[in-house]
């Protein structure tokens, strides 16, 4: 089996695969943070015992990060733990596609992950457009030929309230759900409308501009990320939620690399 983790700022993700049938069998989010390589050792190996997974299953690794910090507590956790060498994504990686990106090494290890992804679950012939919802909001752009060629950063929802919450005095800080109407009645209303609605335009708005640039209207809009499905329903430009697309990611250059 192969255990895969996205690391990112405010999240980890974690997924087991079976890799003969190719299948998620098991996934756990949790939060990110600094800990010793025992205590994350620990939380490992206690999620996979509670999905009756034997250390010995996990024959496999791979991790995407973009929090420096842990990586190597990661990797020698899952060295002492399950006996495995975790391979890391970068650049050096045989990735399947051609990065047109002026700064490569600059580029996150998640965002390389999703093209990935993207590009081998949905084919090529028309340019891919990947949004995650998460920490920020990334805008990744696939052509038509499967070149990764950039995107936008924008700050996430969470990323937002938070913000709010932290610089001003009197904003209270609220739960991450759209209120019934735009015009909000009361101050955790209007926060809402203008997080949950504020970026559903945002959205669409660089969706169009990305579309211009391409020069085509025919682009494939993929979703993806911790509030991916909650801003689907706030616009009709997503096409796909993929929920798991960077852990199947991982999966599919784990494969290429092994």
């Amino acid at each position: 089996m192969l255990i895969v983790l996205d690391v990112g700022n405010s999240n980890t993700v974690i997924g087991v695969y079976d890799m003969t049938a190719k299948k998620l069998l098991f996934n756990w989010r949790i939060t990110s943070h600094r800990q010793t390589a025992d205590e994350i050792g620990l939380l490992l190996f206690n999620l996979t015992k509670s999905a009756e997974i034997s250390p010995k299953d996990i024959d496999s690794a791979i991790m995407s990060s973009v929090v420096p910090a842990l990586d190597k507590l990661i990797i020698e956790a899952i060295k002492n733990y399950f006996g495995v060498d975790c391979m890391k994504v970068s650049i050096m990686l045989d990735l399947g596609i051609e990065l047109r990106y002026a700064m490569p090494k600059e580029l996150g290890a998640d965002r390389i992950v999703n093209a990935v992804a993207a590009v081998s679950k949905y084919g090529i012939g028309k340019p891919i457009i990947v949004i995650d919802y998460g920490t920020a909001i990334t805008f990744d752009v696939i052509s038509k030929d499967g070149a990764y060629i950039g995107g936008v950063i924008y700050p996430g929802l969470e990323t937002s309230i938070e913000a709010l919450f932290g610089k001003t005095a009197k904003l209270p800080q609220v739960a991450l759900e759209a209120p019934s109407a735009v015009i909000a009645q009361n101050t955790i209303e209007a926060i809402q409308s203008g997080v949950i609605y504020g970026n559903a335009g945002m959205t669409e708005r660089i969706i169009s501009m990305i579309k211009d640039e391409l020069g085509t209207k025919d682009c494939l809009i993929i979703a993806t990320g911790g509030q991916a499905k909650l801003m689907s329903n706030y616009t009709e430009i997503i096409h796909q939620v993929d929920t798991w697309l960077t852990l199947e990611g991982l999966r599919i250059l784990y494969e290429r690399n092994a």
